[in-house]
Order: structure tokens, then C-alpha cells, then sequence
């Protein structure tokens, strides 16, 4: 099949030899093309565009073959999710909860743990009374979730379980990963407070017995010998990592003497004085399963958070104990029973995984949430997790002998007793074993239910595909009856006038070099006469597309709607041929620059591509409104030259600002003074400057300056200072001439009276007078903003010494440009001005007042601030009033990488020290300069962790819900 293009031609070519008044039907029919043959399958790839018979490419390839039945449906296999055989069960993330179910896993697999929590008390009376048939269990304490969550891992037929139920009872944030080694140590002191209210003692001591050693702080006198102990009960052994390459290093250090000597003395209570001593820890009793926490996850003093330290640590699968206890007598030879490893670079994020060993087979196994992958033969493997994500920082991994492991993500290590006694076999108690065996028959129902949708989805899949191969062979459509004569003339026409258009364009220009004498011609526009043959090409196109769009071409796109409009909307607004001489009232534009003469031989050539162009013979007179208001509009520039002429001569220091009077030190050649809006003043300029392009200013606009009562809004005292930038004082000899030259709407004036014995602030009064009621709302109102803010700029100024870099707000340092750059800098178009600065809904907006701004001005009550200059060593927040000084000193940890327990604040003067006080309550404002005293670093990073957790608690686990219980 030819392609669509010479398709198009071959239905068309008939119109070269045809003139539009000789089309017959048989024409129409080839434009229309239904005499083609269909084609075959196999001899085109896709639906032809061109062959409206075309029936190939629509999708039969997919139903004429042979399908795949699974292609019917979208319901995976039930059976997939079926435990295997001697398999262990998964637990589901539910987002971010792999730290939880690792330890889940973990703690399952110590035999003698879930023994004695199927032995806990419960309300198993009531709960095979209670609970329907129909309905799920519910357990309502923590040890009653812990034992249907290790029943439904012990004989579960599912391949792996939801434990939603165990992580909302512990309040635990499902979206949002926590700590795993603080949730370890909370969750261990939740369950022994839980079990020590049992009454059989295997249940209630099973977490000490199983968890819980003992070691003492000892300290001793190097004096006089003397010993002081403090035994302390532990349930994991926190050990430091960084400058470590063994385990057994970690160990020793954990342990090592500490020297107190010099301002760290012993006071000792024989001495009855202060002593040098030594510290240490000893070992007093190790529990059957020792948890040993790595301790990779510390604080980062540059960032002010907890980073991972990926180095790596060697262990081995037995553990000699003996050498660290105090008491050498007794056998400590522990064998490594499980590794909790930590994917990923961040403290924050990552994934979290378990290798832990069946007690049972002595076989290794990964646990990874929902999948569970059976180590070869019977050893620990962890090459693949140490591969998965390499550190910036990372060194070649170092040789492991025989019998130990190296790991750079390992974060806890679990070492359990060796004994040679057999392992445990527990049970799964009768009720417990009730309610798995219920899950156990929902399951099965699943899968069946699964299955028979499968099996119906198919059934009805077969039957469409057998629907749609009888449609195909029904498809082939008779030909098309109604075909439209005026569509296949129209555009015969169009194609011939496409085709003869390169020949007239030869004639035309040849016309044009003809001189034309007398009125025999025809005013055309210059440009017009530059691109007619484009406008023609394009006319002729779009009259092409049009007759397509409406014969209702088949396989052609119809136009979108929207596309249709929008292509309307700009054919209205482009200029058609010769409309470049038509003036705003239709008629002959008065320039005979932008137009000239045509013969009439080379107009008549161009009517016929332009049949609807605007007609003008040479003799046409121009338009006579456009004459009268071009003579107007050179009286007008001439009689705008002259006002702004003598404007400026009245007001020559008034235009150039000089001479002005000053109320900070009133003039003694007056006493009084008139007082005008700064707009009216800026505008004026304007005009003076530019009076041909702006529009002259008739009235002072003072009403700008008065509240509704009539009252002047500005007391004496705030237009010598913050009011200063909205007004413009004039002389007395000046404001009659402003009265004669513009429109004055209300009369401002301020007056001077001289009393003996009276102060220099009570001399002065104002006509009209103060409004005190708006004056005191227009205040009121500031300070609410001021309190109210949102998103606002703030800066903090780090202070490099002990001494008072700043005051009053250290008006020294905002002088940082001289006064050229500060004028370039307000010349400069509005949102080009001040980068650093960022507006917001505070009001305090850095830009030029304008009249509507100023009337806004008084309606909201924002007073625009003074503009602040950065300096060195000082860097813009944007803060709310609402927010905390304890989330003000995170967000300047982050911007100058101080600590919140090093940052000394102050603002005017006034310390910053209640962390739970809000900005707005502590007096900072927008604009507000606050002082950084940065303290020395200290090398306590477990006091900085300390702190961190207290100034951020959403970074790390939230306890609350937990202890909860």
C-alpha cells in the first residue's frame, strides 16, 4: 500500500486538467477515494489513513491469534501466597516498620521467650465465649498481641501475616522510620513491666533471665585503696565502634580505666577529701542472651544530625566471655544467634533486615519483611548485604578467617549461652491454635474465592475473543453514498489557484514596475505588497484545512474544539491583506508613507486570491477624523509642552528637590508651612520631564493624607521620622502658585506659634487637626500585624567577639552602600530590587508608594520599613510569628552550623533564652536583626545526641505512644 501522502496526490491529480465547473461524479468519487480496494492483512503494518476501506492495524492482531488465557485476567495465582513447606512466615511493612519486624522475628525465634508467653495468663475462657465466628480476634494487651502474632507465625498457612494490630497498640507512626535500637530498649522495659504482674515465675523472670545482666561502676581511691560500687542491671551493652576494627576491641574499651585526676577528682569518704582515682566497669553476671548494640549511628556536629558511621567491624561466631568478667569461675562461651543489619547511608531512612539462626536445625535465615531466604548449607552469609550500597568513605573490606564476619551495616549482635541441652519443643496452646486455625479457614476461603474469579475471568475472556473474530469478518463497509459536490469544487479551485499562484506572482511583480499615470489605480499597503504571496499560500491552506474539516474527511482528525477557538481568536487579530491602510474608523489611513499606487491589471490579480480586501481607488480621499485628530494631538503635545514649561519655572526647587524646608529644624524666615502628598510630587516630575508621553497632573490628591473624618493621619513627631518619605513640605511662596496651577482638593497646613514658657514639642498645631481615634486604630492595627506575621524576613548577624557589635539595631552596619548605589538601587524596576529580600504578607514590602498603595496603606495599618542592608556575616530566614525559639535556633543550626545549646541570642539588647516562647510574643519582628554568640565546641557527642533528641524529637522514635502502655 503507498503511503498517505501519495494517496492524497493520486485523488487529486485529476484537478491540474479540471477546471471547478467541469467536476463530475466521477471526480467526487476519487476525491473521496471509496472506490480503493481494502486492504489485506499482512500487507500493511497499521490502519491506512489514507484508504477510508482500510480495516488493518485496529487491534485484531490480538484477538485473530492464539491468546494466553492469563492474559483474561489480573488476579495473581492464590497458591503464590501459601507458606511453604518447613518454611518460616513474614511480616508485612506497613510502610516504614522493617526495624519492628526484624526484632519480631528475632525474638520468636528464642524458644524460650515464646514459651513463656504462651504460658502468660489470659482471658482464654472468655475469648472462646466471646468471640463469633464471623469475626476477627482482637487481642487487648501486649502480651495477648505477642502471642497470636507468634501462634500465627508458628502455624500460619499464609506466607506471611499483617502484625497492624501489635504496631497500632504500641503507637507506633507506620509512615515514618524510627530508631531501632531505642525501640529495642523501650519495648524490652514494656514487656518485663507487663510480665512482672504473672503469677508463675517462668513467665514473670523471663526477660531478666533471658536478657538482663549486671555490671558495676567502680571507683577507686588511689589514696587510700577505698572502693565504691554501683550495680546497675543492663539489657544490652552499648558499644563505640569509631577507631575499632574487632569486636573484641569494643569490648575492652567499654571496659578500660578512666582516670579522674585534676578538676575531675574523687571526693572520697575516707579522705574526707578530694583524690586522683580510677574508673572503671566491671562485669558482674552476663544473662543467656547477650545483645550487643553497635553503636553506628552518632552525632554529626557539621550537619546537627545523627550520621552512620559504615565502618567495618570483625566478629567471630563464638564469643569467649571469661577474660571480661570480674569473676573468672563459670563457663561464658556464647555463639552468635542472630545480626540486625541497617541498608543504607542515612541514620534516618534505610531498610532493615535480620540474619538470625533456627535454635532448632542450627540453619541460617535472612528475614526481609514479606520474604525469607534459607541460607546454603548452615553458615552465615553476609557478603551480599555489605555490597548492596557503597559509602564515600568506604574501605576495602578486610579478610575474615574461618569462623568470623566482618560487616560495615551490622548494628546489633545477639549471642546466645551454649548449652548442650536439646532444644525446646513448644506448642502452640489449645486456644490459640482455635483462633490461628480460624485465619487458617479465611485463607483458604481466599484462595478459593481467588481461583474461581480466575476461573470465571477466562470463561469470559474465550467467549469476547470468539465475539470479536466473527465482528472482524463483518467489518468491510459498503461505499459511501452521500458525497458533497460543493466540497470537491471548492477545494478544486483552491488546489488550481495553489498551483497557478508562482506564475501570478511573476505577473504581479512585473505590474508593479509599471508606473501608473492619472486615477487609474488602487492604494495598496506597502507591507501587504512585501508578503502577499505568503498571506496567499497561507489563505489558501487554511481554506484547504476548512473543506477538509467540513466534507468530514475520513480517516482525518477532526480539529479539537479548543485548538479551533483559539486559531479563531488569532486570525481576528492578524491583519488581512491591505488592511494595513485601514484606519480605527475603516477608511483610507492618512500616511502615504506606509502605501502606494497599483495598476488596475495587478489589483484584479491580486482580488483573486484576496477577494474580500479592502478596496481603495487612487482617488479616494483620506479619513477625515483621523485628519481632525491628528491636528488635535499636535495642539495637545504643543499645549502639554507649555504647561510643563511654565509648571516648571513656578516650581524650579520643587522639581529639582532643593532648598527644601525641614520640620527636624524648622526655618526661621516662616512659620508655616504647607504639606502635599509625595505622589502627587513623584507624578508631577513625571509630566515636567516627559510631557508628551505623560499625562499632566490637575489635582494634589491631599484627600490621600486624611482619614474618613477628615482628620490628618500623621502626627508632628512621625512625619520628622518614619512619615517623613510620605509627604513633601512646601513654602508659602510656592503654594499659591500651586494653588493656580492645580486643582486643590483639601489645604494641609502646619503652623508655628511662639509662647513663652511653653516646650519646643507643644509649638507646633495642624490644619486640619489630628484625627487621635484613627490615628490610635492605624497603630493598633501595625502592632497586630507586627504580631500576626506569616513568612517574613528575618536576619541573624553572627558576632565573631565578646563585644556589642550592635545597638538600636545596629544602625552602623546598615550602612553598607554609598548614596549613588542606594539611588540606583530604587531606580531599578519594581521586583528587580533587594534579591535577598522576600515579600510576604507581613507588609513589609520594599517598594516605591504609590497612590493606590498608600491608600492601602491606611486601611491595613502597615507602615513600610526601612530597607536593611545584609552585611558580612549575616544571613536572611523567613520565619512566622507563630512559630518557637527552639525551631528559630534549628533553622539557624542548619544556616551557620552552630548547635541550639551553643547559640547565645539577643535582639535590642534583650536576651533570647525561652525555647518554648514564640517569635512574636519575643518581640522579633520583620526586619529584625537578631545577634548570634556562637559558644567554644565541646567534645561530649553523647550530651550534643542528648540535646538533639530534646530539640527534635520528630527526627528520632516517638516513646510517648510506647511507654503508653
Amino acid at each position: 500500500m503507498a503511503p498517505r501522502l501519495q494517496l492524497e496526490k493520486a485523488a487529486w491529480r485529476w484537478t491540474e486538467t479540471v477546471p471547478p465547473e467541469a467536476v463530475t461524479q466521477e471526480h467526487i468519487e476519487a476525491a473521496y477515494r471509496v472506490r480503493l480496494e481494502p486492504c489485506q492483512r499482512g500487507a500493511c503494518r497499521r490502519n491506512c489513513r489514507g484508504n477510508p476501506n482500510c480495516l488493518v492495524g485496529i487491534g485484531e492482531h490480538v484477538w485473530l491469534g492464539e491468546i494466553d488465557e492469563n492474559s483474561f485476567h489480573n488476579i495473581d495465582d492464590p497458591n503464590c501466597e501459601r507458606r511453604k513447606k518447613n518454611a518460616f512466615v513474614g511480616l508485612k511493612n506497613l510502610g516504614a516498620t522493617c526495624y519492628v519486624n526484624t526484632f519480631l522475628q528475632m525474638w520468636f525465634l528464642n524458644l524460650e521467650l515464646r514459651q513463656a508467653l504462651y504460658l502468660c495468663s489470659s482471658n482464654e475462657h472468655t475469648v472462646r465465649k466471646s468471640i463469633p465466628k464471623d469475626k476477627d480476634y482482637e487481642p487487648q494487651t501486649i502480651c495477648e498481641h505477642l502471642q497470636y502474632l507468634f501462634a500465627l507465625l508458628q502455624n500460619s498457612r499464609r506466607r506471611y501475616i499483617d502484625p497492624s494490630g501489635f504496631v497500632k497498640a504500641l503507637g507506633l507512626d507506620t509512615g515514618q522510620q524510627q530508631d531501632a535500637q531505642e525501640f529495642s530498649k523501650l519495648f524490652m522495659s514494656l514487656l518485663e513491666d507487663t510480665l512482672s504482674k504473672q503469677k508463675n515465675p517462668d513467665v514473670r523472670n523471663i526477660v531478666q533471665k533471658q536478657f538482663c545482666g549486671e555490671y558495676a561502676y567502680v571507683t577507686v581511691c588511689n589514696q587510700c585503696g577505698r572502693e565504691s560500687k554501683l550495680v546497675s542491671k543492663f539489657y544490652e551493652l552499648e558499644l563505640n565502634i569509631q577507631g575499632h576494627k574487632q569486636l573484641t576491641d569494643c569490648i575492652t574499651e567499654f571496659l578500660k580505666e578512666e582516670k579522674l585526676e585534676g578538676d575531675n577528682r574523687y571526693f572520697c569518704e575516707t579522705c574526707q577529701s578530694k583524690q586522683n582515682a580510677t574508673r572503671k566497669i566491671r562485669l558482674l553476671s552476663l544473662p543467656c542472651t547477650l545483645n550487643l548494640q553497635l553503636m553506628r549511628f552518632v552525632f554529626d556536629r557539621q550537619t546537627g544530625h545523627k550520621k552512620k558511621l559504615n565502618t567495618y567491624i570483625g566478629f567471630s561466631e563464638l564469643l569467649d566471655m571469661k577474660p571480661f568478667m570480674e569473676q573468672k569461675s563459670g563457663v561464658y562461651v556464647y555463639e552468635l544467634s542472630a545480626v540486625l543489619i541497617h541498608r543504607g547511608v542515612s541514620a534516618y531512612s534505610g531498610h532493615y533486615i535480620a540474619h538470625v539462626k533456627d535454635p532448632q536445625t542450627g540453619e541460617w535465615y535472612k528475614f526481609n519483611d514479606e520474604d525469607i531466604e534459607k541460607m546454603e548449607g548452615k553458615k552465615l552469609q553476609l557478603g551480599i548485604e555489605e555490597d548492596l550500597e557503597p559509602s564515600k568513605s568506604q574501605t576495602r573490606k578486610p579478610k575474615c578467617g574461618k569462623g568470623t564476619h566482618c560487616s560495615r551495616n551490622a548494628y546489633m549482635l545477639v549471642y546466645r549461652l551454649q548449652t548442650w541441652e536439646k532444644s525446646l519443643t513448644v506448642e502452640v496452646p489449645a486456644f490459640l491454635q482455635e483462633l490461628v486455625e480460624r485465619d487458617n479457614c479465611k485463607f483458604e476461603e481466599w484462595c478459593n474465592e481467588m481461583a474461581e474469579m480466575r476461573k470465571q475471568s477466562v470463561a469470559r475472556g474465550k467467549i469476547k475473543h470468539e465475539e470479536v473474530k466473527e465482528l472482524y469478518q463483518r467489518l468491510p463497509a459498503e461505499a459511501v453514498k452521500a458525497l458533497c459536490k460543493d466540497c470537491v469544487v471548492e477545494r478544486c479551485r483552491i488546489l488550481r489557484l495553489k498551483n497557478q499562484l508562482n506564475e501570478d506572482y511573476k505577473t504581479v511583480t512585473n505590474l508593479l514596475k509599471i508606473t501608473v499615470k492619472g486615477s487609474d489605480g488602487f492604494w495598496v499597503g506597502k507591507a501587504s505588497l512585501r508578503s502577499w504571496r505568503q498571506l496567499a499560500l497561507e489563505q489558501l491552506n487554511e481554506q484547504d484545512e476548512d473543506a477538509e474539516h467540513s466534507n468530514g474527511k475520513l480517516n482525518r482528525n477532526a480539529p479539537n474544539k479548543d485548538e479551533a477557538n483559539e486559531e479563531k481568536r488569532e486570525e481576528e487579530e492578524e491583519l488581512n491583506f491591505n488592511e494595513d491602510i485601514v484606519c480605527p474608523h475603516g477608511d483610507l489611513c492618512i500616511s502615504e508613507n506606509e502605501r502606494r499606487v497599483v495598476s488596475k491589471e495587478a489589483w484584479k490579480k491580486l482580488k483573486q486570491y484576496f477577494p474580500k480586501a479592502p478596496e481603495f481607488p487612487n482617488n479616494k480621499e483620506c479619513c477625515s477624523q483621523c485628519k481632525i485628530l491628528e491636528r488635535e494631538g499636535e495642539e495637545n503635545e504643543a499645549l502639554h509642552k507649555m504647561m510643563a514649561s511654565e509648571q516648571k519655572t513656578s516650581l524650579q526647587n520643587l522639581f529639582h528637590d532643593k532648598c527644601r524646608p525641614c520640620l527636624g529644624s524648622w526655618p526661621q524666615e516662616t512659620d508655616e508651612l504647607y504639606i502635599v502628598s509625595q505622589f502627587f510630587v513623584e507624578e508631577w516630575r513625571k509630566f515636567v520631564r516627559r510631557p508628551t508621553r505623560c499625562s499632566p497632573v490637575s489635582s494634589l490628591g491631599n484627600s490621600a493624607l486624611l482619614c474618613p473624618h477628615g482628620g490628618l493621619m500623621f502626627t508632628y513627631a512621625s512625619m520628622t521620622k518614619e512619615d517623613s518619605k510620605l509627604i513633601a513640605l512646601i513654602w508659602p511662596s510656592e503654594w499659591e502658585r500651586i494653588q493656580k496651577l492645580f486643582v486643590v482638593d483639601h489645604v494641609i497646613k502646619i503652623t508655628r506659634t511662639r509662647v513663652a514658657g511653653e516646650p519646643e514639642s507643644a509649638l507646633y498645631s495642624s490644619e486640619p487637626q489630628l484625627c487621635p481615634e484613627c490615628r490610635e486604630g492605624l497603630l493598633c492595627q501595625q502592632q497586630r500585624d507586627l504580631r500576626e506575621y506569616t513568612q517574613a524576613t528575618i536576619y541573624i548577624h553572627k558576632v565573631v567577639d565578646n563585644k556589642k557589635v550592635m545597638k538600636d539595631a545596629a544602625p552602623e552596619l546598615n550602612v553598607s552602600s554609598s548614596e549613588a548605589e542606594e539611588e540606583r538601587e530604587e531606580n531599578k524596576p519594581e521586583g528587580e530590587q533587594d534579591p535577598d529580600f522576600n515579600q510576604s504578607n507581613s507588609g513589609a514590602k520594599r517598594q516605591k508608594l504609590s497612590h493606590q498603595s498608600y491608600v492601602s496603606y491606611q486601611k491595613q495599618g502597615i507602615r513600610r520599613s526601612t530597607r536593611h542592608r545584609k552585611v558580612r556575616g549575616e544571613k536572611a530566614l523567613l520565619v512566622s510569628a507563630n512559630q518557637t525559639l527552639k525551631e528559630l535556633k534549628i533553622q539557624i543550626m542548619h544556616a551557620f552550623s552552630v548547635a541550639p545549646f551553643d547559640q547565645n541570642l539577643s535582639i535590642n539588647g534583650k536576651i533570647l533564652s525561652d525555647d518554648t516562647a514564640t517569635l512574636g510574643s519575643l518581640g522579633v519582628i520583620p526586619e529584625s536583626v537578631i545577634l548570634l554568640k556562637a559558644d567554644e565546641p565541646i567534645a561530649d557527642y553523647a550530651a550534643m545526641d542528648d540535646v538533639m533528641q530534646v530539640c527534635m524529637p520528630e527526627e528520632g522514635f516517638k516513646g510517648t505512644g510506647l511507654l503508653g502502655h
